[in-house]
This record gives structure tokens, C-alpha cells and sequence, in this order.
């Protein structure tokens, strides 16, 4: 047998896919289909190594039609202990190729499995090139069995000698970029533990944000998703495939991280006055004492005193009214600021307002539970994430998770925060997760300070803002379209899935 130029061409570019191949499960069935492919043989077989054993990970017979372990399924074989006896074993004890030419006719190893495999199927095992998998480091990685090399007639011949260094080498150059996945793997595996770590920090500060995170997380897989099924449909030029949707979860889970800093005064607040509402309640009934005091000591008359009587419960009861409505209109804002001005002066000259400036404030607050402070204080939880994540040392496949999760409060028009980023600035990923995590603002169920939104009219409210220039309206009506077939399948008893 002499190698000729197609044969070193096709080696090399088999050496180019395996050192390009970031898939795992495709590494593993191009070590064995390029295997078979270079010595022509009719079968194979490939173990991992763990744990001091050999796992059966897949099997091809072609001429049986047998193939085993290419979808995924677990071979239901017991794995290989290692022992010398067992020819594969032996290759990964030693690291060394061995090369049996017929296992009839061979002594130096126990081939009865292989015969009564024979027996049952009436398959005939010949010749058989066995080579261990190691990396640059000597580390077994597995082994690779190739069974019954044939001629061009499609006779069982021989593995010639050739071979062995020929698929020594690949399988080395397999068994190190195996290694280097591990690696990368391991390297996920820590970003994501750090990730959990911060995770289950804001879930003991504050347990409805985490739900948040996870929800955010849901609805990003969910449009990213489909979004790959209508790119698949030639619908869409945008295309989620796993690395880049990988990075995107990642994100998601990470994007409020700065939040741990935001005190929890202010992400807790449920009504506008907060815990101040309770020092209301108790000042107003100093108040009343105060004015009894007052019509006692007679510096009032019995008709003013069930006047202010009459006022102090209808004030404290706007005041109730005012902290939990959801906007205050143009007369309410008014009326407290009338309020704002009332106040009760004692014997002595001293003042007691029934109100302080800084619960004024809050009262006057138009929609939501913020003062213009506590909102800044909040939004400032996008530059400490920022900082958070400028620490972090992420792995390459991740370096757009800061970029992504520092911009997810920008819109479109620039009007957004912290850099008032617009337009193209903004990458398809930032404006995916801007959409969701405003959609879940909405209609979350588990917030302090507000109802939740049904799912169409928080659809309606982001198109709005689609329409006003601070969303992305192909994504938010994308979204619409993910969340009524996921909706759809849920009520038949199924799951969402992107085939």
C-alpha cells in the first residue's frame, strides 16, 4: 500500500475539521466515520474513558445497517473493565495501537466476545486496529476499535501499517481538541456558577427579582427560538444558533446583577409613601390630641375642633388613596399641595406639619412608587453591573455579555440609559433582551408595587413604544407571535420546541 497525494489531502483536511469542530457529540462520529473512511473497514466501535472503564459511546456496522449512539441514546452495554486480557483495554493501559489481522487465528487476547457476537448475528470479525485516544498530555481520552478493513473488491483484509500511525495521529489530534472543549467546558461551567452565586444573592435579598431573572431568561430562549425556526423558514435574516443563543442566556441571567446594590428601601417599594405611610398614621393621631388639647384648654371652640376633626380623617384617607393609586391627576396633585401647607402650631409657637417635604414628594409622585432620587438610584444598578462584569475575566464565547447587559436600558431614539446609545448602537441582542425585560416588567405577578399586566395589553404598551421609537417593533411583535403559539401548545399539554 503506498499513500498518494488525495489520500495525504484527505487526511489533512480531516485534520482541519477535527482542530474546527466545537461540538462534542460531531468530534466524537468524525473520529469514527473519517476512521472507517481512511482504512475502509466495515465497522467500528468507540469507548470513553471513565472512571477506570470503557463506555460504549457509538457502534456502525455498514454492512449490517447498525448504528448506535449517533442520536444521542445511551448504549445499553455494560462498559469494558480495564484488563489486559481485553484487546481494547489493553491498547488504553499500555497507549499503545495494537493490530490484530485475524482474531481466529489470535491467542493473545480474549476474543470471545467478538465470536459470540458472531454466533447471534452471523456477522464474521476479522481484522481489528485498536487506538487509544490521548492528548498532548499522555491523558486516555478513549479508544477507537476498527473491525474488517477491506479491498477494493470488498474483501475483509488486514489493517495495513500505514494505518496505525495514520490514525494514531488523528486520534491524537481528536483526543487534544477533545481536551480543549473540556476545558472550554469547565471554563462555561465556572462562569455559570459564579453566575447561580449572584443569582441566589438576590434571591435572599429580594425573592421576586430572581423570579425576574428567570423569567427574562425564559422569554429570551423562547424569542431567540423562534426566532431561529422563522429564520429556518426563510422569514427571518437573524439566526440564534447554540453558541450565540448560549451567550444570550447567559446574559439574561446576569443582566440585573447590579440590583445587589440598590437598596432594598427603594426595590421593595411597594406604594409611594412606603414605610413612611406608618409615621403619617401616627402623626395624624398626635394631631388629634393635639387639637383636643386645643378645645380643652378652650383655644378652640367645640364646633372648629369636630371640624379639624372631620378634616384630619378626610386628609388621612386621600393620603391612603394617593400611596397605592396608580397616577395622580392634576387635581390630586393639588390637593396635595394644599395639604403640603397645612400644619398645626402650638401654644408655644412651635410648628407641626402634617406633612414633610419629603413625604410631599412622594405623594406627588405621577405613575409609579420612585422620587426622581430613588428612580436615579435605581437606574444606576445598569452602571454597577457594568462595573461588576468589567472584574470578570469571561471566556472568549462570552465577551459580549457585558456589552449586551450594560445596554439593556437603551432605546432605540437614545432616550434610554446609562449612555443614551441609539440605533445601530444597539446590537440585535441588547434590543431582545430590552423587549423582554421591559415585557416581564409588565406583566410579572409577583411585584410589590403593581398590578400585572395582561399579556395583550402589555404586548399593546411595548408596540406603543415600538411606535414612539424606543423598541424594536419586529421584535415585539415576534415575541407576540412566540408567546401565543407557546400559550397554544401549552393549553394541548405540550412544550415549545424548535425543530
Amino acid at each position: 500500500m503506498h499513500l498518494q497525494y488525495e489520500d495525504f489531502e484527505k487526511i489533512m483536511n480531516i485534520g482541519i475539521r477535527l482542530s474546527t469542530e466545537r461540538d462534542r457529540n460531531r468530534l466524537l462520529m468524525t473520529i469514527l466515520d473519517k476512521g472507517m473512511e481512511i482504512t475502509n473497514c466495515d465497522a467500528s466501535t468507540l469507548y470513553l474513558y471513565e472512571n477506570e472503564e470503557l463506555y460504549f459511546k457509538y457502534m456502525k456496522t455498514l454492512s449490517k445497517g447498525v448504528s448506535r449512539g449517533m442520536d444521542g441514546e445511551r448504549i445499553d452495554l455494560p462498559p469494558v473493565p480495564l484488563k489486559e486480557e481485553n484487546v481494547c483495554s489493553y491498547a488504553a493501559i499500555h497507549q499503545e495501537v495494537v493490530n490484530i489481522p485475524d482474531v481466529y487465528a489470535s491467542s493473545r487476547f480474549d476474543f470471545s466476545g467478538p465470536r459470540q457476537y458472531d454466533s447471534l448475528t452471523g456477522y464474521r470479525t476479522k481484522s481489528q486496529l485498536v487506538v487509544p485516544l490521548a492528548n498532548n498530555e499522555n491523558e486516555l481520552i478513549g479508544v477507537l476499535q476498527l473491525i474488517n478493513a477491506m479491498d477494493e473488491e470488498g474483501n475483509v483484509i488486514a489493517f495495513h501499517e500505514q494505518y496505525e500511525i495514520i490514525i494514531r495521529a488523528l486520534g491524537s489530534m481528536a483526543a487534544i481538541e477533545l481536551t480543549n472543549l473540556s476545558y472550554v467546558e469547565a471554563l462555561k461551567a465556572q462562569i455559570y456558577s459564579f453566575v447561580e452565586a449572584l443569582t441566589t444573592a438576590l434571591e435572599e435579598r429580594t425573592p421576586y427579582n430572581a423570579l425576574h431573572t428567570r423569567n427574562v431568561e425564559k422569554y429570551a430562549s423562547l424569542l431567540a427560538d423562534y426566532i431561529t425556526q422563522l429564520h429556518k423558514e426563510g422569514k427571518s435574516e437573524w439566526t440564534f444558533e447554540p453558541a450565540r443563543k448560549e451567550q444570550l442566556m447567559l446574559a439574561a441571567l446576569i443582566h440585573d446583577i447590579g440590583k445587589m446594590v440598590v437598596p432594598l428601601s427603594i426595590m421593595n417599594k411597594a406604594t409611594r409613601l412606603g414605610s413612611a405611610r406608618e409615621k403619617i398614621d401616627d402623626r395624624f393621631t398626635l394631631l388629634k390630641a393635639l387639637y383636643e388639647v386645643d378645645m380643652l384648654r378652650g383655644r378652640i371652640m367645640q364646633e372648629e375642633y369636630e371640624a379639624v376633626m372631620a378634616d384630619l380623617e378626610a386628609e388621612l384617607a386621600f393620603i391612603h388613596e394617593i400611596d397605592v393609586i396608580d397616577y395622580v391627576d392634576d387635581a390630586a396633585y393639588e390637593h396635595i399641595g394644599s395639604l403640603s401647607k397645612k400644619q398645626h402650631v402650638k401654644e408655644d409657637g412651635s410648628v407641626l406639619s402634617y406633612l414633610t417635604a419629603r413625604e410631599v414628594e412622594c405623594l406627588s409622585i405621577r405613575s409609579g412608587t420612585l422620587t426622581l432620587q430613588e428612580r436615579k438610584e435605581m437606574e444606576n444598578h445598569v452602571v454597577m453591573t457594568s462595573r461588576i462584569l468589567e472584574k470578570v475575566q469571561f471566556y472568549k464565547g462570552f465577551s459580549m455579555v457585558p456589552k449586551w447587559v450594560g445596554a439593556h436600558h437603551e432605546y432605540l431614539d437614545g432616550s434610554g440609559y446609562p449612555n443614551h446609545l441609539k440605533g445601530d448602537e444597539l446590537d440585535l441582542e441588547t434590543r431582545l433582551l430590552t423587549v423582554v425585560d421591559i415585557y416581564d416588567a409588565l406583566a410579572a405577578t409577583d411585584r410589590p408595587y403593581k398590578e400585572p399586566i395582561p399579556r395583550k395589553k402589555a404586548i399593546e404598551i411595548l408596540k406603543s413604544m415600538a411606535e414612539k421609537g424606543k423598541v424594536d417593533l419586529q421584535l415585539v411583535e415576534w415575541l407576540d407571535e412566540a408567546l401565543e403559539k407557546d400559550a397554544e401548545i401549552h393549553e394541548n399539554g405540550g412544550s415549545y420546541d424548535i425543530k
